[in-house]
């Protein structure tokens, strides 16, 4: 009698044994699991978004002296296209931007004509895009406020950095749309680009580019 309490004693403890065993087990699988989640979750919040820019509402301009300081020359692209990315959580992007330089605009059809002809300025025969190509190179409270890049105009590519003055997201008409306002100042006799300057014309333009654009599907 004894002997066989022992067998069923150390059976039942067995059992009991196995249950945690088992129950250390689902613990540690279902930890594996979330674990796993987890990495999921953070892979997809780290995931940087691509954006295509929305032509209709992105409209790189400009604004260069004329006749050395009696007024000022502006225009504006009519034409462009790319893309920019950004990584919320890594807080990084990068911005490519194609410009179509016949699609340039002064409110002038002559000085659109002379401009787009001429060697010292355009020459859009020669030279039919201008492109920007940077990365986010400071980021503020609510998103990037400075981008470091290459401006390819005239045949010629030189760094230029890029001020974000305004950047936002929202949801508009059932889709994310993130949009910039940025600036830059540069020489324009660095690309080659010389009209004028020899009769006084100061080389410094400021470009201006405001962008919009939604994930790209």
């Amino acid at each position: 009698g004894m002997l066989v309490q022992l067998v069923v004693a150390e059976v039942e403890r067995s059992d009991v044994d196995r249950d945690v065993d088992h129950a250390g087990l689902r613990v540690l699988v279902e930890r594996e699991r979330a674990g796993a989640l987890t990495l999921t979750a953070v892979s997809a919040l780290a995931a940087p978004v691509t954006y295509k820019i929305d032509p209709g509402h992105t409209y790189p301009s400009f604004e260069a002296d004329h006749n050395g300081g009696v007024s000022k020359w502006r225009g504006k692209f009519n034409s462009s296209s790319g893309t920019f990315s950004l990584d919320k959580d890594a807080k990084s992007g990068t911005v490519d931007i194609t410009i179509d330089i016949a699609s340039l605009d002064f409110g002038n059809d002559k000085l659109n004509e002379h401009a787009l002809k001429e060697p010292a300025m355009f020459d859009v025969a020669k030279f039919p895009t201008a492109t920007y190509k940077g990365k986010v190179s400071k980021w503020g409270a609510s998103g990037p406020t400075e981008i470091s890049g290459d401006l390819t105009l005239h045949g010629v590519t030189k760094p230029v950095t890029l001020k974000v003055n305004s950047w936002l997201c929202k949801e508009s008409r059932g889709k994310e749309v993130c949009g910039a306002d940025a600036e830059t100042t540069f020489n324009r006799a660095d690309f080659g680009v010389n009209y004028a300057i020899q009769m006084g014309f100061k080389p410094e333009v400021t470009l201006r580019i405001s962008v919009e654009g939604s994930p790209a599907t």
